[in-house]
C-alpha cells in the first residue's frame, strides 16, 4: 500500500508521486488480504465481463515472448466451457428474477430446459498475477474498510490502474470461454440471427432471433455485466518464472477424477440422466463403478464408463456423450430403453459370470448392437424402412447366438474350408475386404471369445456379422464394397 504518516496518506510533491499514486483510470476494487504459504494475495470477485476486460493471457510467443507462462490454448475445450457458462447465465437470470421477486421468465424457462437443467452451476476461482507491482502490494493504493458497529476491519478496498493487468495463471479455457460467450451474445443481440457456426446451442443455426429469444439473451448479458461474479485469488509481483512454477503446481499436483465416480456425479448431461433415471432406477442394469478385471469374479455389472459409451453411439453415433443437449436425446429414450430391455434378454447377461457365459456381456458387442440402431432408427441418413429393421433385431435379437463357442467370432482366423464347415459362407458378402483396416478382431483361448481393446475397429465388423445372421441389409451395397476392394 502508499505509505502514511500519521495515518494520513502522504503528501504528493512531485510529478513522479503523483504518477506513482494512481491515475484516472482507477478502479476501486473490495479485496480481502491473505497470504498463500506466505505470499501476499488479494482475494476478490467481480462480474464476469469486466474481469474479462481486466485480464490477458501470456500464451503467445510471438507477442509475449519471453513471458509466455501458459500452454497452448484448446479450443474444443474453451468451447464447451463456452456452453457450460451459457447456461449458468440463463440460471443465473432466472435466479436474479426470484431474488428481485419479478415475476417468472416463460422464454427463460423453456430456454433452460431445452439446454438441460441441472441442480447446480459454478465457475471454480481463478488464479492471476498482477506483474508490475511490488509482490508486498507496498506500491497499489489502497484503504482500510472498518465495520462501524464493531470498529473492526471488514475489508480492504484497493486501486487498479489500467496498467494492473491481471495475467491469469490458472483459467485461461474459463477466459476464452467468457469471450465466446459474449461474442455470442454481441452477435445474435446486433444480427437479430443465430450462427451458423459457432452456436452455443446446439439447435436452430442459422434461425432468426424470435422476439423470446431476444429478451433472453438481453438478460442474459445483463446478469454477466452486473449480477454474475467470479471469485479470482490475486497474486502479487511474480515473475513470468513464478508463473510458470505456479502454474505447474496447481494443474499437476491434483488428482484426477476418476471417470466412473465423475459419471456417477454428473446430473446435467440429457444421456447420463436416462442411464440414471430409466436404466438403473427404472430397469434395474446394474451398472458397477469399477472395471471387471478378472472374469471369474464378474457378478453380472456393467462399469459405468462401459454404459455411457455404448449409450454415446446409440444416441449421438459418438464415442463420448461431452456435449449433449436435451434435443440430442429427445424422442429417442423410448427406443433406447426398448435396446436395453432386449439386452438383457440376451441368455447370461447381467447374471453372475456373465463375461463367462455370454460375449454379449463385452462393451464392444453392446456398441455393435446399439450403432445398428442408430444406423436404423436415428441417423440422418437411415432407411426408409429403418424402424422395421430396428424392430426386426431387436425382436429376434436372442436369435443370434453370443455364446463363446459361435464361430461367427472367430472368421478371419479360419481357413476358407473351416468358414464352409461351419456354415458361414455368405458371410463375406457383408464384411469389408480382409486387405483393408484392422481385423484383428480377438482371440478365442481356454473356450472364450476376447475382444482387443480397439473397440472402433472392432464393433463395426461386429454389426455387420448380426446384419448377415439375422438377414438385416448390409452396411455398403454389393458396388460399394467392390469399388472399396479395388481401392
Amino acid at each position: 500500500m502508499i505509505p502514511s504518516q500519521n495515518g494520513l496518506p502522504a503528501p504528493l510533491g512531485t510529478l513522479d508521486d503523483i504518477l506513482e499514486a494512481g491515475d484516472t483510470s482507477e478502479k476501486p476494487m473490495k479485496v480481502f488480504i491473505g497470504h498463500n504459504l506466505g505470499n501476499r494475495t488479494f482475494l476478490m470477485q467481480m462480474p464476469m465481463h469486466e474481469f474479462f476486460a481486466m485480464s490477458e493471457v501470456a500464451n503467445d510467443a510471438g507477442r509475449d515472448g519471453d513471458t509466455v507462462a501458459q500452454r497452448k490454448l484448446d479450443p474444443v475445450h474453451a468451447h464447451k466451457l463456452a456452453i457450460y457458462i451459457l447456461k449458468g447465465l440463463v440460471s443465473a437470470a432466472i435466479e436474479r428474477r426470484e431474488i428481485l421477486k419479478k415475476e417468472s421468465s416463460a422464454p427463460l424457462l423453456d430456454m433452460m430446459r431445452r439446454l438441460g437443467k441441472q441442480p447446480y452451476m459454478a465457475v471454480q476461482p481463478l488464479v492471476v498475477n498482477i506483474r508490475n507491482c511490488n509482490p508486498r502490494g507496498a506500491d497499489i493504493r489502497g484503504d482500510r474498510m472498518v465495520d462501524q458497529r464493531t470498529e473492526e476491519t471488514a475489508a480492504f478496498k484497493v486501486f487498479l490502474a489500467q496498467r494492473h493487468v491481471l495475467w491469469v495463471i490458472d483459467g485461461q479455457h474459463r477466459r476464452k470461454a467468457m469471450q465466446i460467450v459474449f461474442d455470442f451474445l454481441e452477435q445474435v443481440r446486433a444480427t437479430r440471427q443465430y450462427p451458423k457456426k459457432g452456436n452455443l446451442l446446439g439447435f436452430s443455426d442459422g434461425d432468426a432471433l424470435n422476439a423470446d429469444d431476444a429478451k433472453v439473451w438481453e438478460e442474459c448479458f445483463e446478469v454477466a455485466r452486473t449480477y454474475c461474479t467470479i471469485l479470482i485469488e490475486v497474486h502479487l509481483g511474480l515473475t513470468p518464472d513464478e508463473e510458470r512454477q505456479l502454474f505447474h503446481d496447481l494443474n499437476r499436483l491434483g488428482k484426477k477424477v476418476d471417470t466412473n465416480l465423475a459419471l456417477q456425479f454428473d446430473n446435467s448431461n440429457p444421456v447420463n440422466l436416462f442411464i440414471k433415471e430409466r436404466l438403473i432406477d427404472a430397469l434395474g442394469l446394474q451398472v458397477i463403478e469399477n472395471d471387471v478385471k478378472a472374469w471369474e469374479d464378474d457378478e453380472g455389472g456393467l462399469p459405468r464408463k462401459d454404459v455411457v459409451g455404448v449409450n454415446a453411439i446409440l444416441f449421438l453415433n459418438r464415442t463420448n456423450i461431452s456435449g449433449a443437449n436435451p434435443s440430442m436425446v429427445e424422442g429417442k429414450t423410448d427406443l433406447a430403453y426398448r435396446f436395453w430391455t432386449a439386452i438383457q434378454a440376451i441368455p447370461g447377461f447381467g447374471e453372475e459370470r456373465a463375461r463367462e457365459k455370454t460375449v454379449a456381456a463385452q462393451p464392444v458387442v453392446l456398441k455393435a448392437l446399439a450403432k445398428l440402431v442408430f444406423d436404423f432408427s436415428f441417423s440422418n441418413r437411415k432407411p426408409t424402412d429403418g424402424d422395421e429393421l430396428t424392430d426386426v433385431l431387436l425382436t429376434r435379437l436372442t436369435d443370434v447366438d453370443f455364446s463363446h463357442t459361435n464361430p461367427m467370432w472367430q472368421y478371419y482366423t479360419l481357413t476358407p474350408e473351416e468358414r464352409m464347415r461351419n456354415g458361414l459362407d455368405g458371410l463375406e458378402a457383408y464384411l469389408p475386404s480382409e486387405e483393408s483396416g484392422n481385423r484383428d478382431l480377438g482371440s478365442h483361448q481356454l473356450g472364450f471369445m476376447r475382444f482387443g481393446a480397439k473397440h472402433n475397429d472392432i464393433y463395426p465388423i461386429l454389426g455387420d456379422m448380426i446384419r448377415w445372421r439375422l438377414e438385416l441389409p448390409p452396411r455398403r451395397s454389393a458396388e460399394a464394397r467392390i469399388a472399396l476392394a479395388a481401392a
